[in-house]
């Protein structure tokens, strides 16, 4: 496992307040807002096809996006259908397309550990067909194992 180093290495003398993976949680950790942005990595756009898709009242479809939209995470578009009256799309902004590799990894792991039949989904690079993983890596491109990660602190300026 990692490694908790200077102060964090007492871990009964300190709290997991401020914690990073605590707030993404808040934001995407329902089942719905993860479906959600699984669909929106497969082109969905509209309102409608994320309900569709993920099997959700339009209640929680509505609720889901304006939480994930007023996060950040997408943007509303107007559009309008010839005819119709005007709609808002729901765009991926950088923040959410930056969730990819949760999505992914999420993905890997189930079908790693959840499918006994084997993966349903192929993941290939649409240039060279290789197989698309996710792993940890060193921002030099080195793979890492979590027995070779310290977790410190960030001295922030005030």
């Amino acid at each position: 496992m990692m490694t908790l180093t200077g102060p964090l290495a007492d871990r009964d003398s300190w709290e997991a307040t401020d914690c990073s993976i605590a707030k993404a949680i808040d934001i995407v950790g329902t089942r719905s807002a993860m479906l959600i942005l699984r669909e929106a990595f497969y082109g969905a756009t509209r309102f409608d096809q994320f309900a569709r898709r993920v099997g959700i009242t339009d209640a929680v479809a509505s609720t889901r996006l304006r939480e994930l939209t007023e996060a950040g995470i997408f943007e509303k578009v107007p559009y309008r259908e010839p005819g119709q009256r005007a709609r808002n799309e729901y765009l991926l902004t950088q923040m959410g397309r930056d969730l990819l590799p949760v999505v992914l990894g999420l993905l890997q792991w189930g079908n790693q550990y959840l499918q006994p039949q084997g993966a349903p989904l192929r993941l290939t690079d649409s240039e060279s067909g290789e197989p698309v993983i996710v792993d940890v890596r060193t921002r030099s491109g080195g793979e890492v194992d979590a027995d070779h990660i310290d977790v410190g602190l960030v001295r922030r300026r005030r």
